[in-house]
């Protein structure tokens, strides 16, 4: 099954480039769940979903009892009975998870976390294809919050904050709880000499080059998902990388 999750600098494209990579796998007859641990989300938008306030809501966590975590899901509460109750379903049967966003209370959204982390440990690695989305920067990425991933794509532009966020994030390699594979998905490229900056700077392969698409800046202004636009080169690329992703782990 695949399971991919992408970490970059804040702004680099990762919730353009995974959720519309998580509707071309759908597309493809995959069954795909959208993690989307991101307070400030953005992987909506890319899905087509209409609504960006979907957490976790407050009833379903109680406190766990002595020898638990903190925060539990309620009695009687699975992890695939939740996402089957609390995922959004977007186009193309996409399911979507949001564990929390910073509109809520500080409280709520540390609730959120321990029921999103007790869903991502136990729900059913065979009946689900992951496309995560984390925040931009590094501190949820090395926390570990994509150990249900078995590639971490790292989006990273070609600019000197975005590569040395790439950088730092490249070292998740090195965890005890690290991913099979860590690579790049190079984004607004705009000549060969990008790719080649990115690959000699971060010594990881880039498995992906999108390039600059104002379709998908209109598509932004807009609020919906490049999918939903006229196709165009940003597209090609993401299909191109679902074939990839496949070959590697679906196999």
């Amino acid at each position: 099954m695949i399971k991919i999750a992408f970490a970059g600098k804040g702004g680099s494209g990762k919730s353009s480039i995974s959720g519309t990579l998580a509707r071309v796998l759908a597309r493809r007859g995959k069954p795909i769940l959208a993690l989307d641990s991101d307070p400030v989300p953005g992987m909506p938008y890319s899905l087509g979903i209409p609504v960006d306030d979907s957490p976790t809501p407050d009833d379903v966590v109680v406190e766990g009892v002595e020898g638990e975590p903190r925060w539990v899901l309620r009695p009687g509460l699975d992890a695939e009975s939740f996402i089957s109750q609390y995922a959004a379903v977007g186009p193309d049967g996409v399911r979507y998870l949001q564990f929390g966003n910073t509109w809520g209370h500080v409280s709520t959204l540390q609730r959120a976390q321990f029921a999103w982390s007790q869903v991502v440990k136990e729900m059913d690695p065979t009946a689900w294809n992951v496309v995560g989305d984390l925040p931009g920067g590094t501190r949820q990425a090395m926390f570990g919050w994509a150990k249900y991933a078995n590639l971490l794509a790292i989006v990273v532009e070609p600019t000197p904050k975005s590569i040395h966020v790439g950088r730092r994030l490249r070292n998740i390699s090195k965890a005890a709880w690290g991913p099979d594979n860590v690579a790049v998905v190079a984004n607004k490229v705009e000549n060969p000499s990008d790719i080649e900056q990115i690959e000699e700077r971060l010594e990881l392969p880039v498995i992906a080059a999108v390039p600059a698409d104002p379709a998908v800046t209109a598509a932004d202004k807009l609020g919906c998902a490049p999918l939903d636009q006229p196709a165009g080169p940003f597209v090609d690329a993401i299909e191109a990388l679902a074939t990839r992703v496949v070959e590697q782990y679906d196999a």
